[in-house]
């Protein structure tokens, strides 16, 4: 599965893969199930997206100065990617990374896709040290002056939606944070 949005986008959204019953029958990341409505909205919301909803990938929606796209490129068994697939799947995430020049901050959503970008990180030699990164939501890191700040949110599961524990609030905060790091860091 491709991602999706704006290719002189400021800020890259890292999600972990595609829904058996949203992107892998649609065609388009985070279009068609549950994660993708409540990530659209939010997204509408906050001005990256056109439109708040995504149903195909013929809907008329349009990201700008946002880009998404996942750590794993199939749907995997019971939406749990192995190690096996994360490992076959990086050189992908890293070439689609090498060909955002823009991005300023790199939006992880969840655990996997946070360890994912770090791995990518260690492999380039920008971080030496998994260790001394801690996924929490909202949580900020400014690696280096040139690299991308990391950010991190919850993903928009509907097992942590429904739960509470990432709210709408909660994920159009982070994405307003996205938004005005990605200014600032440019005029820096």
């Amino acid at each position: 599965m491709p991602g999706f949005g704006d290719t002189q986008a400021r800020v890259l959204i890292i999600g972990l893969a595609p829904g058996a019953h949203g992107a892998n029958r649609t065609g388009r990341v985070f279009t068609g199930d549950r994660s993708g409505d409540f990530l659209y909205r939010a997204l509408y919301q906050a001005g990256f997206a056109s439109q708040p909803e995504s149903i195909s990938k013929q809907d008329g929606l349009a990201l700008t100065d946002a880009y998404i796209t996942a750590a794993v490129r199939c749907a995997p068994p019971d939406n749990r990617p192995t190690p096996e697939e994360f490992h076959r799947c990086q050189p992908w995430l890293e070439r689609e990374i090498a060909l955002l020049p823009n991005v300023r901050v790199v939006l992880v959503l969840g655990r996997l896709a946070f360890d994912t970008y770090l791995r990518i990180l260690k492999k380039q030699g920008v971080i030496f040290r998994r260790s001394e990164f801690a996924f929490a939501h909202g949580r900020i890191f400014r690696i280096t002056p040139d690299q991308p700040m990391l950010l991190c949110s919850y993903h928009p599961s509907q097992q942590n939606t429904s739960t509470g524990r990432l709210t709408a609030a909660m994920l159009f905060d982070v994405l307003k944070v996205a938004q005005a790091s990605a200014c600032a860091f440019d005029q820096t």
